[in-house]
């Protein structure tokens, strides 16, 4: 489906009316449109801001000419040639001026009943995005709160569907007194969810008290969460447990299913009561608090495992919230990648401008089993290495996520054992492309697809004799990430020029 106004563009466009297109001048978002040649008819004030460059400059100009582009680099020519949309394509650039611009963009194709007539293209520069929904700057050390939190709902990067349905539920849920439990894998950002939940509702102004609950041993927890009374136990003193001090704000119940079942019975009636007993006290405190709860499985596996009582699980599960891992959401990966670069280029007083495409496209294949958090740490890591360099490359990158190359069994080593010799004819050990060149009955599913997916690149390559640019936009696959398949399986484009 295309951009709900471009429909209209392309009948304005047809008909010459680009005198028209000036509601476009204040748009918040850089705008750009071209003819079917890719020759720049309009170009906005938001654009020339994100490419440092006078307004008039470009309107006349070819959009290979403008920017440092070719007809298979141009987001825009890709989608005039294909007549398809390129969505969310994330572009990082160095202006005129020396501004690293990081963008994200979208390109869609004009067309009248005789086809193609010309691109338009809608780019978010992430500063001005910062600027405009009031981000925290990465190069800034995190507000804290009077409540002792850092993150409110500006702190969730990424544009994912899922994500932002995550979001919006959270925003809802955050209203109401209802609890809420949050599931995610560890790292995609459970507590950040809980505090962003906290700050955007009407406890805001009350304390966030978080306890992981399988942190503490279970003989403690009852005590630290109920409070204790002078006398009950050798030592005990009379003192707030978690739920009283957390009272008008949010209790925090992190890992809610490592806490023992037995707790979880006297747990569910606090809950339900809304009033707390200290161990050993004959009264009860009124409760008046927004619980929120977080499981790092789907509560369905935790319960068949006899985890998590049923019926506390439909007390504290009122609202479900379910964060989607980093593997779920890969078009975030450039995003977050450069929002944590920008973080610790303000942090270690470097000046790193980007991220190299071989590792941008690691990145995107990374299986990431620490998602958000592993992301954080790695660019990190890479950084504490870079040695003043500009450009994150895989050396820089931490050992085990440069071994993910070599985790998926490499073509030679796969199938080695079950190919024929090469003909002498044969230019390259990847040249013959016969299903019958590999015997498959002999190998396994892992090792069928690697090989599937070897003949799919030769083919691609063989049909366009090497040009990778053309072999990826057949395959719908970014320039990167076919340079980084090339790579992984070794082959040379240069063996498929003939």
């Amino acid at each position: 489906m295309n951009h709900p106004i471009v429909t209209v563009l392309a009948q304005l466009f047809s008909r010459h009316s680009l005198d028209l297109f000036s509601f476009f001048d204040d748009y918040h978002e850089g705008v750009i449109i071209t003819d079917v040649e890719g020759r720049i008819r309009y170009y906005n004030s938001a654009q020339a801001v994100i490419d440092d460059l006078d307004p008039a400059a470009a309107p006349g100009k070819k959009i290979t000419d403008l920017y440092d582009l070719t007809d298979e680099s141009s987001t825009t020519m890709q989608c005039i040639r294909r007549g398809e949309p390129v969505r969310n394509r994330v572009i990082i650039y160095q202006t005129r001026l020396g501004k690293i611009a990081n963008t994200i963009s979208n390109v869609y194709p004009l067309s009248d009943d005789q086809g193609v007539t010309g691109a338009v293209s809608f780019t978010k520069d992430y500063q001005m995005l910062e600027d405009l929904v009031g981000l925290e700057r990465p190069d800034q050390a995190p507000r804290k709160f009077k409540n002792q939190t850092r993150f409110t709902f500006n702190q969730i990067i990424g544009s994912d569907v899922s994500l932002m349905e995550a979001v919006g539920m959270a925003k809802l849920a955050a209203a109401t007194p209802s609890p809420i439990m949050i599931s995610g894998e560890t790292g995609t950002g459970k507590e950040l969810f809980a505090q962003s939940i906290h700050n955007h509702g009407p406890q805001a102004d009350g304390e966030f008290i978080p306890v992981n609950c399988a942190a503490i041993p279970e003989n403690l927890l009852e005590g630290i969460l109920f409070g204790t009374s002078k006398g009950v136990f050798t030592g005990s003193v009379d003192k707030a447990g978690l739920f009283e001090q957390a009272n008008g704000g949010t209790l925090f119940l992190d890992e809610l299913d490592s806490m023992p079942l037995t707790l979880q019975a006297k747990l569910l009636r606090v809950i339900q009561e809304k009033k707390v007993r200290r161990l050993g006290a004959a009264r009860e405190t009124e409760l008046n608090l927004k619980i929120i709860s977080a499981v790092g499985r789907s509560p369905l596996e935790i319960l068949k495992q006899d985890r998590l009582r049923q019926d506390l699980f439909y007390r504290m599960g009122v609202v479900q919230i379910m964060i989607p891992p980093l593997r779920h959401r890969r078009g975030d990966i450039p995003l977050l990648a450069h929002w944590f670069v920008s973080k610790f280029n303000g942090i270690m007083g470097q000046q790193v401008k980007q991220i190299s495409p071989d590792v941008l496209a690691l990145f995107n294949h990374y299986h990431w089993p620490g998602n958000v958090r592993e992301l954080e740490h790695v660019i990190e890591g890479a950084m504490n290495l870079i040695n003043g360099a500009a450009t994150i490359e895989e050396h820089h990158l931490p050992p085990h996520v440069r071994a993910f190359m070599e985790e998926t069994p490499a073509p030679e080593a796969a199938v080695a054992a079950h190919r024929p010799p090469p003909t002498p004819h044969a230019p390259g050990p990847f040249s013959d492309t016969s299903p019958h060149y590999f015997q498959r009955d002999s190998l396994t599913l892992v090792e069928n697809q690697t090989v599937n997916e070897i003949e799919i690149l030769v083919s691609a390559l063989k049909k366009f004799r090497g040009n990778g640019s053309q072999a990826a936009r057949s395959l719908g696959l970014s320039p990167q990430a076919f340079h980084y398949k090339q790579k992984k399986y070794g082959l040379d484009p240069k063996q498929f020029t003939r």
